[in-house]
């Protein structure tokens, strides 16, 4: 509810919290933050999937970045990522790559970049088209950003890094009780966990959040919340 959302974001200015991630296919997301004003915050929203019937992939971007900034009711977002990277890959690649680029250029965003689910895509990707930001999975369970090198390596380009999946999908934070029967295989794993937050005092919501935060090559670490209860 709008009511509710206003608390969240509220809480969020009150808290220091600086980054707003959101993106076109996430329902009406934007043009719910658009009517509560989020001018303040450096704003990062994603491109859906290109269809593979687009004849002109720079009108394309061109009319969805319209489209974000309208919603937004910004004149411009901090950051715009694909949430496809793989798309940068295929036959309109470079075309894809060129719109982006363009849109930084007249000033529609600050950076762009992509999210991807394996370190392993940026290989590929950097030579098509070298980020600005990445966003990319990290946690306690998921490391595969920090030890495949990739975490520093884009430290040291300056490529601002948002790592995202800190509970991993909420199975860090989850009572055992409670998690789905498939996750059973796994026991030993859950009980380690929590005789580890028992052995340190500390809560699985601190000890999620920590690990990201403790890397100075990470930039920003999001995660969602439905309720400013929650929050």
């Amino acid at each position: 509810p709008r009511q509710e959302a206003r608390k969240i974001v509220s809480l969020a200015r009150l808290a220091g919290v600086d980054t707003i991630d959101t993106a076109i296919s996430y329902g009406n997301s934007e043009v719910c933050l658009g009517e509560i004003g989020v001018g303040d915050f450096r704003v990062v929203t994603k491109l859906p999937p290109m269809p593979d019937d687009i004849a002109d992939a720079a009108d394309w971007v061109r009319g969805q970045i319209t489209g974000s900034l309208n919603r937004l009711g910004v004149a411009r977002v901090h950051g715009l990522l694909l949430h496809r990277a793989d798309q940068l890959l295929g036959k309109q690649g470079q075309t894809l790559a060129s719109a982006l680029l363009r849109a930084r250029q007249d000033g529609l965003v600050g950076k762009v970049g992509v999210s991807i689910y394996d370190p392993e895509q940026l290989a590929a990707i950097m030579p098509v088209c070298t980020p600005d930001i990445v966003q990319a999975p990290l946690n306690l369970l998921d490391r595969r950003l920090e030890t495949s090198g990739w975490l520093q390596r884009l430290h040291d380009v300056g490529v601002e890094v948002h790592t995202r999946s800190a509970f991993l999908q909420g199975l860090l934070v989850m009572n055992q009780a409670t998690m789905p029967p498939r996750f059973g295989r796994w026991r030993v794993l859950w009980d380690t966990w929590q005789t580890w937050l028992d052995a340190h005092g500390v809560s699985a919501t601190r000890a999620c959040l920590q690990y990201p935060l403790s890397f100075p090559q990470v930039d920003r670490v999001v995660v969602g919340v439905s309720s400013t209860a929650e929050f």
